[in-house]
């Protein structure tokens, strides 16, 4: 026993002796960091001075150094210093043992973990962080984070996790990502003890329904990719501090007018079934997304309320009727998407502050000059994919940006003197329009080539007309002297 005790000793002295040397395919920074590739156990020869330990994307099976598992504890418990521990993506079956008792970060997701125990994290009472997404955990025992209590943050995504029905002991007062796994329910007292959680993800499971008592402190809630087909005011009320609520790629067919919460910001609604664009929402909200549904109007009554509104899309919806100035309380209104609907006519009464609008994919055959004057912040306009013939003068200080492709142009003098006053403006056009054509039939080219000479003859006699409208009106005044 003695003799095992030297061996230990005169072992971790070496150790120590050279802690200097950066191991073998190993990167080290400012003798802090250390990052290895292509290893399959723990380089024996990493300084005790450590914070930084990368050894994600490697072959770790278990974590053991090259000459003894038996050192592995004495190895690892020795960095006092580390915080950072790095082991995704290896091929670890188990959570590790014997890690540093001041870790604070601890990165495992990718690997093949299967279940969690509580043995492994004793001792790690100031860790923060533990990330576990991507492995192959089914169930959640609620002793198991019972010793992390400075958690803040855990990932568990990607896993095979189908219900939860425990109570946590421990309060997680940041995230909580439990995406991509199959769950369909949790139960209420799950979130008793998690009052303080602000990020809250719980994407691409199993819900049919908006869970039931989720934490008053949230702040942001994911439930993309669900089967939810409603959003009750009931389900989320007490949400007074959301900002941001996503519930893309689901079911929706209704939410309730008026949902109350009081802060939300971002809205995505985009992917579902609604045929009625969200009315009535807080008057706090920036940006509303409604994509690929089947909403067939927008109405004033909707908007009304949304004055801090930025950002609206609702592009690939079958919205045939857009209420005149239905938009005008939308006072800080910049980017419009009516991509990919049934629009005949560009909406009137739209906010001058706009700097982008989307039209790309409408049945628009005329545009007005009046239709668009008012948008002197327009920087962005695509009106690709409609029935437009022809332009008239856009008087857009701001352009920067033309959309045109797939119209059916009609090359007229009026639209080239259109386009050369945006050319002259430095708008670009996207493709370019009435362009020199390359056709094989000459009867096209010589068509072409008549147009230009038309056009220049009209240029050429409006501007000598012009002259002489001048010319008359000085000798007329001359002569008034």
């Amino acid at each position: 026993m003695i003799f095992c005790l030297f061996l230990c000793v005169l072992l971790y002295s070496q150790h120590a002796h050279c802690s200097h040397i950066c191991p073998k395919n190993c990167i080290c920074e400012q003798a802090a960091s250390v990052q290895c590739f292509r290893v399959q156990s723990v380089p024996p020869l990493i300084s005790n001075n450590l914070k930084k330990i990368h050894l994600g994307y490697n072959h770790l099976k278990e974590l053991k150094v090259i000459f003894s598992l038996f050192f592995i504890d004495f190895i690892l418990l020795s960095h006092v210093l580390l915080r950072t521990l790095d082991l995704q993506k290896n091929n670890l079956r188990q959570l590790p043992r014997g890690l540093p008792s001041g870790l604070e970060i601890l990165h495992l997701g990718h690997n093949r973990i299967h279940s969690l125990q509580e043995s492994p994290l004793e001792g790690l009472e100031k860790l923060r962080v533990l990330n576990l997404q991507n492995n192959q955990i089914s169930t959640l025992c609620a002793n198991t984070l019972t010793l992390l209590q400075k958690l803040e943050c855990l990932y568990l995504d990607g896993n095979k996790i189908e219900s939860i029905q425990m109570r946590p002991q421990v309060a997680l007062s940041n995230l909580l990502s439990m995406g991509s796994n199959r769950i369909s329910s949790i139960s209420s007292t799950f979130f008793s003890s998690l009052q303080l959680l602000k990020t809250f993800d719980l994407s691409s499971n199993r819900f049919t329904k908006v869970p039931h008592d989720l934490p008053r402190s949230l702040v942001h809630l994911n439930l993309d990719s669900n089967q939810i087909r409603s959003l009750r005011n009931r389900d989320m009320s007490q949400l007074h501090n959301l900002i941001t609520l996503s519930v893309s790629s689901n079911r929706l067919v209704s939410v309730d007018g008026g949902l109350r919460l009081p802060n939300l910001s971002v809205c995505e609604l985009a992917g579902n079934q609604l045929r009625i664009l969200p009315g009535r929402l807080t008057s706090k909200l920036e940006k509303l997304d409604c994509r690929q549904n089947n909403i067939q109007e927008v109405s004033f009554q909707q908007l009304a309320g949304m004055k801090l509104l930025k950002h609206l899309f609702l592009e690939n919806n079958s919205i045939q009727n857009f209420e005149a100035n239905a938009l005008r309380n939308c006072i800080q209104l910049t980017s419009l998407a009516l991509e990919q609907n049934l629009l005949s006519a560009i909406p009137h009464g739209l906010p001058e502050t706009l700097v982008r609008l989307d039209l790309k994919g409408n049945n628009i055959d005329t545009i007005h000059e009046r239709e668009l004057k008012p948008l002197r912040r327009l920087q962005v306009l695509n009106l690709r994919n409609n029935k437009l013939s022809t332009l008239p003068a856009l008087n857009l200080p701001k352009l920067k940006l033309l959309y045109l492709y797939g119209n059916p142009w009609q090359c007229s003098c009026e639209l080239l003197e259109v386009k050369k006053a945006l050319l002259a403006q430095d708008v670009e056009i996207r493709p370019d329009f009435c362009s020199e054509p390359v056709h094989e039939s000459l009867d096209e080219w010589r068509a072409y080539v008549l147009a230009q000479d038309i056009c220049e003859k009209q240029t050429s006699d409006l501007l000598l007309e012009r002259k002489t409208d001048h010319i008359d009106s000085e000798e007329y005044d001359d002569y008034d002297l």
